[in-house]
């Protein structure tokens, strides 16, 4: 593990602030100064800590610690809501879901669901939110204002990450012990039938990430115990142009198997929906799958034992977390070949942008830390300071908001 002075991991907020000032000390504009952001703006990291069934909640603004909230047993996945300022935590242990209020940062209610909720997904227009209960083979909906569960659907067995389509048209849930997928019609104006199941695909060993393209058309899975990638087209609205174009293109359709590296794990989109990129954990590579022609494009050897990857929004590059290297790789999408490594803490996993992409924040798994990474430096990308996240980091995501102002 990265072993950093005493000083610099307990005064992150003196490090932070000290940053901000000097860009206003030596007078001028610097590019690479840290951002200033008004008295209203906030940002806001959250992590969730399996072994202390707790979310540690990382200040952004000033590269701190700002509270640790006691949320169910063995949290895992988290999702955040597009419209109103709430974040949610899947707890796997105590088969419920609690509900964070990201401008005070305390926990406002518990939702009770199913067996071994792993996953939560939250639909674009914040209304409702999915849960995979890998426990029950079921995935629960949430309305979200109500705060209870409104519907349960049946699933293959030990449903893992569960997507929402863009056009929130289609719900998508992986199923890792059944080896399949299962796709499912969203009705967001029916509370007594909110999902109607459409179909299933099988063949798909270990199924377990699932990425959806923008365009809702096609979703792709990581088949982790077959070494592969299954592509499948979604079935599109009848009015839409592409439903008029052709009556076939109404029905969901499995459209290839392809062959990446051993064991891929996740999957990240670039934000154009022109590729999806698969991390190949053991085969310490990445592949690049075409999402118009669902072929492979190429594979690559990037760092060791990838586990998980997330794209800049500029379509440029795409960061991986080197598992078993401690270190974050820069790969240049463009230029086709790795361009810069940044050492981390232990066990690097799950990554997240803050969300101008000043910082790129990975959760160390071995050293129960996030690595706080610079991404505008003279000298490139590099570590700025490490965080405490609890010894067991699962998840990470982040939410950003302007408050309102007390007036005067």
């Amino acid at each position: 593990m990265l072993s950093l002075p005493q000083p610099l991991l307990e005064r992150p907020r003196l490090l932070a602030l000290a940053a901000l000032a000097l860009p206003i000390l030596l007078g001028g504009c610097n590019r690479y100064r840290f951002p200033v952001y008004p008295a209203s703006y906030h940002e806001f990291a959250y992590v969730s800590d399996g072994a202390n069934n707790t979310v540690t909640v990382l200040d952004l603004v000033y590269l701190r610690r700002d509270r640790v909230l006691q949320v169910g047993r063995d949290p895992s996945g988290m999702a955040v809501n597009p419209v109103r300022n709430e974040v949610y935590v899947a707890n796997a242990g105590s088969d419920s879901i609690t509900v964070i209020d990201a401008e005070t940062n305390t926990v406002v209610h518990t939702i009770g669901v199913h067996r071994t909720p792993y996953s939560i997904a939250v639909a674009p227009d914040g209304k409702r939110a999915y849960v995979a209960n890998s426990g029950s083979n079921t995935v629960s909906v949430i309305d979200l204002d109500q705060r209870r569960e409104i519907g349960v659907a049946a699933t293959g067995e030990a449903p893992g990450v569960v997507r929402v389509a863009p056009d929130n048209r289609s719900l998508v849930v992986s199923n890792r012990i059944a080896g399949s997928l299962s796709v499912y019609s969203i009705n967001p104006k029916d509370d007594a039938h909110p999902l109607t199941f459409r179909d299933a695909f099988s063949g798909c060993p270990g199924a377990t990430d699932v990425a959806i393209i923008p365009d809702s058309s096609k979703a792709f899975v990581t088949c982790s115990g077959g070494h592969s990638v299954m592509a499948v087209w979604l079935a599109a609205d009848p009015d839409s142009w592409r439903g008029k174009q052709d009556a076939s293109l109404q029905h969901d359709q499995l459209l290839t198997l392809l062959d990446v590296g051993k064991t891929p794990t996740h999957l990240v989109v670039k934000p154009d929906g022109g590729e999806v990129f698969s991390t190949n954990f053991d085969s310490d590579s990445i592949s690049e799958i075409s999402t118009w022609t669902n072929e492979v494009l190429g594979t690559y050897i990037v760092g060791n034992k990838p586990a998980s990857a997330v794209i800049s929004r500029d379509n440029s590059s795409l960061w991986v977390s080197d598992f078993g290297s401690e270190s974050a790789t820069m790969y240049s999408i463009d230029d086709g070949r790795a361009e810069a490594s940044v050492h981390t803490g232990a066990r690097p996993d799950a990554l997240a942008f803050s969300t101008d992409e000043h910082l790129l924040l990975v959760t160390d798994a071995g050293s129960a830390d996030v690595s706080v990474i610079r991404m505008q430096d003279k000298n490139g990308p590099t570590l700025f300071t490490l965080l405490p996240a609890g010894s067991q980091p699962n998840d990470i995501v982040i939410k950003q908001f302007n408050a309102h102002l007390p007036s005067h």
